[in-house]
């Protein structure tokens, strides 16, 4: 055969071959479909047909594009041979090839993503993990490096061999192709080692004028975690000797467990009502805040400022903070976002490939897939930003937020082995099961405490915790050796904990008798000052900016709820006790410790809209909005007094609890303790009445808010009679 026949026979059976696999995926998932996201309503899903077609024809093209440069090195690798042995070179014999090289080298690259970073195959996985397990045992990193290195070096082998007994005509074709091919494989290390190149150091002058910030957020990080907590397990041994150069604050409080609500006050120091966001689900009206945050004014006083995060901190982008430097993904909460990610099949197909520099910048829907774990990269990526502001002489802020213990818990290798057992058959082995359907999701919400592998799911996230612990010591370590240690303030926080069914529910912000979801780490150190302090007063998040500010000599705007805690740092005495509030997320549905008569609201499907379809955000209607808020749970803690609020169809029901006899709120002490009951209740009623929308129910009876409380019911709930 001619070398330009047998080219163009290589390149034809390189692209049907190619086309043909993808062919094979877009039928695969559209058989068996599925997508991302809430379920909504028919007509909503009819009006994204097209661009579903859409998201779905360039995931195909992206397949295709990867499906034809492994199917190319198949035809290449064969051309070799057949040179070398006299094998016959036709196209059916090259397609055979392509054919072989494509499930060769996605099946190797499934056995390492198995191994590495199973949570990416469970997001896109439609059958049960278990039956993985098996092939998951015969896996070790040393194995892998074996069959990598010897199917490089019988490739490279082949190819060396092929090109130096060929003509001078086909020895330039292979030299061309093996080239490409080589070129094309190397790309995806060059940017992956061009990213820790860009972390060399570059030492500053560290006596700036005014300290850098810098903010290391975990979401979902229990506060019982850490060291100063005797947790059974040393999960945190950097963030535990890091805090001893400190200040911990052993009782923080957010004023929302969910991530929306609560990073808002973290960076605005303002209370939820305050700004108006409640939940997740924001509308795109509402993504303006009416208030400076933390960003803008240290923009206005010569910083520079930035925020690197996951799939969890789109938040950070989505709310006009500020943020003059962003490295996180658009808002999660977005119909035509999610849709984009396509069905499983061809998205669990690209997810084995794209969590390098190349995927994000290219497929940043799938990069940024939720629940696959990318604290490594987050960390990589946050060291690279800290070398740019490094080599600036401007101070700057740095918000770094990594998604490491959210659920559904999942973590690299060797995190997610590290204290469960090897022999556990349930189907919770990698991550927490039946997380990744919305409906299961739902489902799961209102399940018993039976229904769950509890000590396999609570092995996992430890390994969680132990990751972040281990990327913030990566972070750390980089400060020091690009000379910011000494004038850089580090604040380790968290936007909420999580519930394990301490109260027979689980998850984040549905509870307000556990505190294992409102209060959450809080560590600050200051270099400039002398550390070492634990703090046990009651404090909240929205007192961070305040603090900030005070440190950083920045004028305080005065719009806060929050205070400065320069005053406990520095230890001055006679300081007033702060009081903590909170108030329960949206309810995905009800909750098995949820009373019978409490105000109830639709479940979550039923409570979403896509108010405007060119934007395609998720949103509360509004219809539901008044309902959601009146029907909050709330409590306030001052001291070691803790009251709680629920709102029933008969009225307000206020219990009292002291968290130092009682830790786990079990006895409540309100007939006992009735002075300081009613003093708490009048501070929570006052702290409620700010809020406009519970204003316009106290003034005017809405009946449609909750058809279930009648007029007298309302106004007796509000003025708060048990």
């Amino acid at each position: 055969m001619e070398v330009t026949e047998a080219i163009s026979t290589g390149v034809i059976a390189a692209l049907l071959s190619s086309a043909a696999w993808t062919l094979l995926l877009l039928l695969k998932s559209l058989n068996d479909f599925s997508r991302t996201g809430p379920q909504l309503k028919t007509e909503v899903l009819n009006y994204y047909a097209r661009y579903s077609l859409f998201s779905l024809g360039r995931l195909g093209l992206w397949s295709w594009l990867l499906s034809f440069f492994i199917a190319s090195s198949g035809v290449l690798l064969y051309g070799c041979a057949s040179m070398l042995f006299n094998l016959r070179f036709d196209l059916l014999s090259a397609c055979s090839a392509a054919f072989i090289s494509l499930i060769v080298i996605v099946a190797g690259r499934f056995l390492f993503v198995l191994l590495y970073s199973p949570a990416v195959i469970a997001a896109s996985y439609h059958y049960r993990l278990s039956r993985l397990y098996p092939l998951w045992r015969l896996l070790s990193p040393y194995r892998l490096r074996i069959l990598l290195n010897s199917v490089l070096l019988i490739s490279t082998t082949l190819i060396a061999i092929s090109i130096y007994k060929v003509g001078s005509l086909f020895q330039y074709s292979l030299l061309v192709g093996s080239a490409t091919i080589i070129f094309s494989m190397g790309l995806i290390r060059w940017s992956e080692q061009r990213r820790l190149e860009s972390e060399e150091l570059r030492r500053r002058n560290s006596e700036a004028e005014r300290p850098n910030i810098v903010m290391i957020g975990c979401d979902t990080l229990r506060s019982d975690r850490l060291g100063v907590a005797n947790y059974c397990r040393s999960l945190t041994p950097t963030i535990d000797q890091f805090a001893k150069k400190g200040y911990q604050f052993t009782n923080c409080y957010v004023p929302c467990a969910r991530t929306a609500p609560s990073l808002i006050s973290w960076m605005t120091g303002m209370w939820p009502h305050r700004y108006g966001v409640r939940d997740n689900f924001i509308s795109d009206e509402e993504t303006w805040i009416p208030a400076e945050g933390l960003p803008r004014l240290l923009i206005n006083a010569g910083y520079r400022t930035g925020a690197i995060s996951d799939w969890t901190g789109g938040d950070l982008g989505k709310f006009l903070l500020g943020f003059e430097r962003l490295d996180l993904p658009t808002d999660q909460w977005n119909i035509k976002y999610l849709l984009r990610q396509g069905p499983k099949d061809i998205r669990l197909f690209l997810s084995l490939f794209v969590h390098n520099p190349l995927g994000k910048i290219f497929l940043p829907e799938i990069y940024y897939l939720a629940g696959v774990p990318l604290t490594r990269k987050v960390g990589r990526d946050a060291r690279e930003m800290l070398s740019e502001f490094a080599d600036d002489d401007k101070p700057f802020f740095l918000n770094i937020f990594i998604a490491a213990t959210h659920p559904p818990f999942g973590s690299e290798y060797p995190y997610y082995t590290l204290f469960s057992d090897r022999a556990y058959k349930g189907e919770s082995k990698f991550v927490m099961a039946r997380l990744t359907d919305p409906f299961e999701i739902i489902q799961r919400q209102g399940e018993a405490r039976e229904e769950f592998d509890l000590d396999q799911i609570i092995d996992l996230y430890d390994g969680c915790v132990k990751s972040f612990d281990d990327e913030v010591k990566c972070i750390l370590d980089h400060l020091h050796d690009c000379g910011l240690k000494e004038n850089t303030i580090v604040v380790i926080y968290s936007d909420h904990g999580m519930e394990f069914f301490e109260h027979e529910t689980w998850g984040q912000g549905n509870s307000i008798f556990s505190d294992l979801s409102s209060k959450v780490p809080f560590i600050m150190v200051d270099p400039r000052k002398k550390g070492g302090k634990v703090i046990p007063e009651v404090v909240r998040s929205v007192d961070l900016v305040p603090t900030l500010l005070d440190l950083a000599e920045i004028k305080n705007p005065g719009s806060m709820d929050g205070v400065s805690l320069v005053p406990f740092i520095e230890g001055m005495v006679n300081i007033p006790t702060l009081p903590a509030f909170n108030e329960t997320g949206v309810w995905l549905t009800d909750l098995p410790c949820m009373p019978k008569d409490h105000l109830r609201y639709p479940h979550l499907m039923e409570l979403l809209e896509v108010p405007d379809k060119q934007s395609g955000t998720l949103a509360i209607k509004p219809e539901f909005r008044d309902l959601i808020i009146i029907a909050k749970d709330r409590m306030v803690r001052m001291g070691p007094w803790k009251l709680t609020y629920q709102p029933l169809t008969s009225g307000a029901l206020f219990k009292l609890f002291n968290l130092i006899s009682d830790p786990d709120c079990r006895q409540n002490v309100y007939d006992q303790y009735p002075e300081i009951a009613e003093d708490l209740k009048q501070r929570l009623i006052a702290w409620m009445l700010e809020d406009p929308v519970y204003r316009r129910w106290q003034d005017k009876a809405n009946l449609n808010v909750c058809s279930q409380a009648s007029h007298s019911q309302a106004s007796q709930m509000m003025s708060g009679h048990v």
